[in-house]
């Protein structure tokens, strides 16, 4: 299968796991997380502020290549993962605000993402067509989301039983995806040096430790912003950076620090399931 096929299956995955995202939600259920003022500006500020100042500062600290900081940078702005709420619920953190925060960003990011694109790569050197990004990602992101969340509340039994075989669909059709651009980029792969990986376990845990200190004083409030802020959306990042960057470096850091982001939330998930509230 040639890697011209990746965008278009990028894009078809995408659009089936936002799909499967508005079919396991619910609009009363987004309403109830955006008139969470504070939840939703503290996810906001996480992960579309705090989160690329982290990467920006790190990638001038390592002084990285222009077109490696570009991958960066993409993942950097493309939050709203699927994984965010089953991470959660690993963490035994707030899975309901985990679930909001996930379609809000998501919806959210098929603007700001191409917006704040538009104004750090021209830092590294680079730019994109964030007018041509807003219009992939509107078609591919927020069309579906829109077309699960209408089906969850007007027939929400067809939801429920289409969710699960939506979403695996879509996860098949990404890890084809990756498998692919692995297999083509397994040379530039094969050379990442330890100072690279450094840099990337250095961004993850900014991640974490951002998400954790927006959460707020509840404890299952914080795992739950953690691991979602941690969890960057791939799907997103390799629409974009497969449109305006095939073939080159940052293809590679997309895929690097999508696989080693997403291992490593998983440990930590996992290792601040036992964390409880303190005793009052």
């Amino acid at each position: 299968m040639p890697l011209e096929l990746v965008e278009p299956l990028t894009r078809s995955g995408l659009v089936a796991m936002m799909l499967s995202m508005g079919f396991r939600s619910s609009p009363g259920e987004v309403l109830a997380s955006i008139r969470d003022l504070r939840g939703t500006t503290a996810g906001l500020a996480a992960n579309f502020v705090l989160v690329p100042a982290a990467t920006m500062g790190l990638l001038y600290a390592f002084d990285a290549v222009p077109v490696v900081s570009a991958g960066f940078l993409i993942l950097a702005v493309c939050p709203g993962a699927p994984v965010g709420p089953p991470f959660a619920a690993v963490a035994r953190g707030d899975v309901a605000y985990a679930s909001g925060q996930m379609v809000i960003l998501a919806g959210v990011s098929a603007v700001l993402s191409p917006a704040l694109l538009g104004l750090l790569l021209p830092a590294s050197g680079l730019r994109v067509d964030s007018l041509t990004i807003v219009q992939t990602l509107a078609a591919s992101q927020i069309l579906p989301l829109c077309i699960g969340l209408a089906v969850s509340r007007l027939a929400p039994g067809v939801a429920r039983r289409l969710a699960g075989p939506v979403g695996l669909a879509g996860a098949i059709v990404l890890l084809v995806v990756i498998a692919l651009v692995l297999a083509g980029q397994f040379e530039s792969l094969r050379l990442i040096g330890p100072s690279s990986w450094a840099g990337m376990v250095l961004l993850m845990a900014a991640c974490l430790a951002i998400g954790w200190l927006c959460g707020g004083p509840g404890i299952a409030r914080r795992k739950a912003l953690a691991v979602t802020t941690a969890s960057r959306n791939a799907a997103v990042a390799l629409v974009i950076v497969s449109g305006g960057f095939a073939g080159t470096a940052a293809v590679t850091a997309v895929v690097a620090y999508a696989l080693a982001s997403l291992f490593t939330t998983l440990g930590c998930a996992l290792l601040v399931a036992r964390m409880t509230e303190p005793a009052r």
